[in-house]
């Protein structure tokens, strides 16, 4: 089995209004059930705007700590699923789902290193 990590990136900007918002949220939950049911579900979360994050650095001796982002940009990621499966094929099978669920969100498929 092979652990694929399924990357939401989401634009920049407000949260969507609740009545927008909660519609996606329960199919979301849905979807996690399904994907816990299968056996494939290990671990997801969402993530605090990117204004929130803290950057550490290191050049030479000294580390640098700047708050912000890493790199700027109309978008951002917004939080992730990992998924333990047999292969590719499987992995991108979930994130159609999630990316149907998401509607016009980026999902974006990586394979973990061994």
């Amino acid at each position: 089995m092979n652990q694929y990590l399924l990357s939401i990136y989401q634009p920049d900007g407000p949260i969507p209004e609740p009545e927008v918002l909660e519609p996606i949220m329960r199919e979301l939950q849905a979807l996690t059930e399904e994907m816990q049911a299968a056996g494939v579900w290990l671990f997801s979360a969402g993530l605090h705007a990117p204004e929130s994050a803290t950057v550490v650095k290191a050049h030479g001796d000294e580390v640098l700590i700047t708050d912000g982002p890493f790199t700027e940009g109309k978008e951002h990621l917004g939080g992730f699923t990992v998924v333990e499966v047999e292969d590719l094929d499987a992995a991108l099978h979930w994130a159609r789902r999630l990316a149907k669920v998401l509607r016009n969100l980026s999902v974006e498929v990586r394979p973990f290193q061994s």
